[in-house]
């Protein structure tokens, strides 16, 4: 008995290689109809082995059998059914699964749902989560039994997944240290006192409005600081110098998202940084990493350094075009400007009553210059010091990013601190509810970058991006793609009142798809990874011009708030300038980068064209 015992035993150890136990599949969590995947086995494998795969009793042969792993590709289903998968070895089934087999279209549902809930409510973050809960639903092929199981599982499973993704982690930190460090700055004084330093000899229209340009780009760390630092901090100086408030508005709208969006240290590119990297898991021959492709995508970012410009453009030569003429004549005839501010400061919230300076400080701009000072040189000195190579490329490509990021903002939050501190300006509670205080702030996007990461995730899970590719990739012109992005990030980002919003969504399917417009057109050559990198920014500053225009913006609505001026009043004076500098970043940046003209030599046609635009429409304001 116990012989038999044995030999049974020993059977069934032996029996389990053949039954797969000791084999992983790597393979789509649904498979969509008519269009091409892959699976891969891994296992203990040899290549004199004779493999196939029966798909619902079609044959597949390996595409190759390298290091223990089998590789079956282009494997394609025209059948919306249950699909069955048996991986043979000779005459014996050794591992077996089963997908669901569901129609392409359904796979690009999440994304477009976001997009129309967000039109429709206004409201980005319902709009994102219902997307994800309908992608998880339709994984169990619109089971009603699964419904409200798709829910908990959207919480449960693709939410908590990227919260305890370390990458995404290491973001989030970032972002939560950098705006705690702004919250003290701005309850120290500092901030204040870097504006004083500015203002101090402005004593003309035109000073006054120099020196606010000037204040915004130096507040280039974070778009709803610059917002409501300078915004709040130049009203008695527009109202002394006869300023309009709708000038101010758009003197602040202009020098915030268009900043922070290029410049390489904000809290914005935490954000951007992350978006781009969740788009590149399984582009092969794609080696650069997400901070390489943004820091690349910043030549073709042609609408933010536009914007800047018209605004400096407008400021030094105290011409005005479009309905700021008149506001700006009204100013200076001293007619008071009374706008109603009840429903803005509703829909704006309490964002503002967030942020204040101490009573009875004096302000001091080294307590703000000094820690901005310790985040940018520290950050710069982690990421040279943690790469390696001969070549500045070498050095940045190979570089510990998102260490840096960390420890960067670390530094320089206790920087801010130890200054406050040391100075007797803040005690440690003080200093703990003003850092607690800049940190929410920025929940709001962390919330939005969560559901984002959470929402490429079940994009990945549906073969959104393989079907967009499969339909459109032989369809659309490699020269013309930027532009094609670009038109659709704005007109999303203008429906919607949200660019975060809208990067999040669309750059996990532009990438894949711009990869595979470059496969078709010759591959990832030097000569083509332009289309890239233009595709890359057009995404993000599609998304930030239309947000200029847009009445339903937040920071267009956070803007109106802290400048004091009614909302339609800023939308209305600040199109025009908008329009002029989106249109040349379109149209004499963007296309023609497409067909391979120089960043360069664009950027300064651009810049020609804005001043050409301002010396035939401008009227200098008496």
């Amino acid at each position: 008995m116990k012989q038999f015992a044995y030999k049974t035993l020993l059977g069934i150890l032996l029996s389990i290689p053949l039954f797969g136990e000791n084999i992983s599949v790597d393979a789509p969590r649904v498979v969509l109809k008519n269009i091409e995947f892959n699976v891969s086995y891994s296992g203990d494998f040899s290549e004199q082995d004779s493999f196939a795969l029966l798909v619902n009793g079609i044959i597949f042969s390996p595409s190759n059998i390298t290091d223990g792993k089998v590789h079956f590709n282009q494997i394609s289903i025209s059948e919306i059914k249950d699909a069955s998968f048996h991986l043979t070895s000779g005459e014996e089934t050794i591992h077996k699964f089963n997908r669901k087999v569901i129609p392409g279209w359904i796979s690009i549902l999440p994304p477009i749902i976001a997009i129309l809930l967000a039109f429709a409510s206004r409201a980005v973050i319902p709009s994102l989560f219902a997307a994800i809960w309908f992608g998880v639903w339709s994984l169990s092929h619109f089971s009603i039994m699964d419904l409200i199981p798709s829910l908990l599982n959207s919480f449960y499973v693709y939410i908590l997944n990227t919260m305890i993704d370390r990458d995404h982690a290491i973001l989030i930190l970032f972002t939560l240290m950098l705006g705690g460090m702004v919250g003290i700055i701005y309850r120290n004084g500092g901030m204040h006192g870097i504006i004083k330093h500015l203002i101090k000899k402005a004593d003309t229209p035109r000073k006054g409005q120099i020196a606010i340009w000037l204040f915004g780009i130096i507040i280039f760390f974070d778009d709803y600081s610059n917002t409501l630092i300078v915004g709040n901090t130049s009203r008695l100086l527009c109202d002394k110098l006869k300023i309009s408030r709708q000038k101010l508005a758009y003197l602040v709208d202009s020098t915030s998202a268009p900043v922070a969006t290029i410049a390489v240290i904000t809290t914005w590119i935490g954000f951007q940084v992350g978006i781009i990297a969740d788009a590149l898991p399984g582009l092969e021959g794609l080696d650069e990493s997400a901070y390489m492709l943004f820091i690349h995508s910043i030549p073709y970012s042609f609408y933010p350094f536009l914007a800047i410009v018209m605004v400096g453009l407008i400021v030094t030569s105290g011409k005005d075009f479009g309905p700021m003429v008149e506001a700006e004549e009204r100013a200076r005839a001293g007619i008071k400007y009374a706008p109603n501010m009840d429903n803005l400061e509703a829909d704006a919230g309490a964002d503002a009553d967030e942020l204040f300076v101490k009573q009875n400080v004096n302000y001091k701009a080294r307590n703000a210059v000094i820690p901005i000072a310790v985040l940018v040189f520290s950050m710069l000195y982690f990421i040279f010091t943690s790469g390696e190579g001969d070549t500045l490329k070498d050095i940045l490509g190979s570089s510990d990013t998102f260490g840096a990021l960390m420890h960067s903002t670390l530094l320089s939050a206790l920087t801010a601190a130890a200054l406050s501190v040391g100075q007797r300006i803040l005690n440690l509670n003080e200093i703990l509810d003003a850092w607690f205080s800049g940190l929410k702030f920025m929940l709001m996007g962390l919330m939005v970058l969560l559901l984002a990461w959470a929402l490429a995730d079940i994009s990945k899970d549906l073969g959104t991006a393989d079907f967009i590719v499969s339909t459109l990739g032989d369809s659309i012109s490699m020269p013309i793609l930027p532009s094609i992005v670009f038109l659709i990030a704005a007109a999303t980002a203008f429906g919607s009142g949200s660019s975060w919003g809208v990067m999040a969504i669309l750059m996990p399917l532009v990438i894949p798809l711009t990869w595979a417009v470059m496969g078709n057109n010759g591959g990832a050559t030097p000569e083509n990874m332009h289309i890239l990198y233009s595709t890359i920014a057009c995404v993000l500053t599609g998304s930030v011009w239309a947000d200029h225009c847009s009445p339903i913006s937040d920071t267009t609505i956070l803007t109106s708030m802290a400048s004091g001026c009614e909302l339609m009043d800023h939308v209305r004076t600040q199109m025009p300038y908008a329009v002029s500098a989106g249109a040349a970043a379109l149209l004499l940046g963007t296309l023609p980068a497409g067909f391979g003209a120089p960043w360069w030599v664009l950027l300064l046609l651009g810049i020609g064209s804005q001043v050409i635009v301002v010396k035939i429409f401008g009227r200098k304001t008496s």
